[in-house]
């Protein structure tokens, strides 16, 4: 969440106004978010629904080091950095004041984040008796790559805002 909130603000604060005006780098963040997409659909077709054990040494581990390393990786998210440059900013009306506007959206995006954080957190534990099997792992791996997938094309295929 922390990661995500320093993103906003660097949205607000004039990235997602460059990525608009430069159809250039617009065009390379939508097609390596695609290429991104693509790599992880296939990473995750090729699984074989094989998924790893968890460690018992990430359950003896802190919570200053997994939330450092949480922080890290989702500071690093090609996809939360293409919402934040490219998705928020169309719902910003140039006409207003930016500030306000970012600040609404951003709490807005940060509060639906928490809510599916904790729905995925629900479901992992109702999930985890079901993929148990290797076949439910394989079934669960390959639909998540479809959907990858469609969302690779869908971005691929999405056009440019407006400026």
């Amino acid at each position: 969440m922390l990661a995500f909130a320093v993103m906003i603000g660097l949205a607000s604060a004039g990235l997602a106004a460059v990525i608009q005006t430069s159809a250039v780098l617009f065009t390379g963040i939508k097609w390596g978010g695609a290429a991104y997409l693509l790599y992880l659909a296939w990473q995750l077709w090729r699984s074989n629904g094989l998924l790893a054990e968890a460690e018992p040494a990430a359950h003896s581990q802190s919570l200053w080091p997994m939330a450092r390393q949480e922080c890290l990786v989702a500071a690093g998210n090609p996809k939360a950095i293409l919402i934040f440059t490219a998705f928020l900013p169309q719902f910003v009306d140039a006409q207003q004041p930016f500030a306000g506007q970012f600040l609404q959206l951003g709490l807005a995006f940060l509060l639906l984040e928490w809510v599916a954080i904790a729905l995925y957190a629900l479901l992992g534990l109702h999930l985890r008796r079901w993929l148990v099997r290797p076949i439910a792992q394989q079934v669960f791996s390959r639909s998540c790559s479809v959907l990858l997938g469609l969302a690779a094309f869908s971005l691929v295929i999405g056009r440019r805002p407006a400026a």
